[in-house]
């Protein structure tokens, strides 16, 4: 029952759309649950995650380095650093619980693994990093032209 439960978060998380229902499954056995007091930090900016987590209940809050505004996480489903499933880099972001929560985390190995068994998940996961990173790219189109005017 847990690791349907944990199947269940992974297919509430957007990220997770590329996996088919056996990948998910396989994803949650190698997965675990972690509760979050209020206050408890999931990492710290320069950190580099081992994993990704799926927010299950409660609220986070990720709080970028520099002048970035913080920002509150409370959807079911939410993913915390997605793109520590592929990339073992810092991150420039600090995750904090706001209220007691509970998330799924996702190992990068185990995702890893899975990418390595299917060449047609991978394809997925390099087509989804494409358009986040397309997705970003277009975000800061704003902040660019008004540098550029500037």
């Amino acid at each position: 029952m847990i690791r349907d439960d944990a199947a269940y978060a992974l297919s509430q998380a957007e990220f997770f759309d590329i996996c088919d229902d056996e990948q998910r499954r396989m994803l949650a056995f190698a997965s675990d649950r972690r509760r979050f007091d209020a206050d408890a930090v999931l990492y710290q900016s320069g950190d580099v995650p081992q994993g990704a987590f799926v927010l299950i209940s409660g609220t986070l809050k990720a709080k970028p380095d520099g002048h970035g505004k913080p920002y509150a996480i409370s959807e079911l489903g939410s993913i915390v650093s997605a793109m520590a499933l592929i990339l073992a880099k810092p991150r420039p972001l600090t995750v904090t619980a706001v209220t007691d929560c509970e998330a799924l985390f996702v190992p990068r190995h185990a995702f890893m693994k899975l990418v390595q068994q299917s060449p047609e998940l991978a394809q997925r996961a390099v087509a989804q990093v494409e358009r986040d990173l397309g997705n970003y790219l277009g975000a800061l189109e704003p902040a660019r032209r008004k540098m550029k005017a500037d």
